[in-house]
């Protein structure tokens, strides 16, 4: 596989399974833990890793929610605690949840040790959230911990290059949303309030964003040959199978 085929390959399953731990209950109670609502616990765990800075600037950063929305919850964590501190809390989360969900998965120190290659030869230029995630340090070293920790910090490479790609080809961050599988469900979930712009004239500038995010995160899976790439690539399959399998056996996991 070349690395584009890679990074279009892999795409998907990243984006999935690098904010699984997002989704779980006990992930959701660190928020009340915190003090802050579960908005403001999404905001500041993603934004966070940015430091002390404004909610324009995180709305820059983030760039497919309203920047409203944005500020609502980046303002009200931080009348709370610090963004750092929130970003800290959701790696923990990521890392527990790993070690919870992923330590028993199909050769997931394999999995782990290629994602982090892909993590560490990625380009940051352009991709100032990104760079603050992959300079996080990553509190667990279970397989399932630091395979978690892995993905969320190529989750946000791979939703760096979208952003920039979207941004270069025209649309905005939320004509691009809306020109997305969830449509205007997932602008009203990013924020944006109606009304919307029609989505038609978008769906081909869409598709002409997601094939120059795949030659933007190229280079991360170039390190990796061909022969690792596509192994890659099962691995995140069977990893994502095996939670689906798991999720099945107890529902209340």
């Amino acid at each position: 596989m070349t690395p584009e085929q890679v990074a279009a390959a892999s795409k998907p399953l990243v984006l999935d399974l690098g904010e699984a731990y997002g989704r779980c209950p006990v992930t959701l109670r660190r928020a009340r833990l915190l003090g802050i609502s579960g908005w403001a616990f999404y905001v500041s765990g993603r934004a966070g890793a940015l430091g002390d800075v404004r909610a324009e600037t995180v709305a820059a950063a983030l760039g497919f929610l309203s920047p409203d929305a944005v500020a609502d919850g980046w303002d009200g964590a931080a009348r709370t605690v610090r963004p750092f501190e929130v970003a800290a809390a959701s790696l923990a989360e990521c890392c527990r949840w790993g070690a919870q969900h992923l330590d028993d998965a199909p050769r997931v120190d394999r999995l782990a040790l290629l994602v982090e290659r892909a993590v560490a030869a990625a380009d940051a230029s352009g991709m100032p959230l990104f760079a603050a995630w992959r300079a996080m340090l990553v509190p667990g070293r279970t397989p399932g911990a630091r395979a978690a920790a892995a993905l969320r910090q190529l989750r946000e490479h791979f939703t760096a290059a979208y952003l920039l790609a979207v941004r270069a080809s025209g649309m905005t961050p939320l004509e691009a949303v809306l020109a997305g599988p969830e449509g205007e469900a997932g602008a009203m979930a990013c924020g944006w309030p109606p009304p919307y712009p029609p989505v038609g004239p978008l769906v081909r500038r869409r598709l002409w964003a997601e094939a120059v995010t795949d030659r933007l995160a190229a280079p991360a899976f170039a390190a990796l040959g061909p022969v690792d790439g596509a192994e890659l690539v099962e691995l995140l399959t069977v990893t994502r199978a095996h939670l689906g399998a798991v999720a099945r056996s107890h529902p209340a996991a």
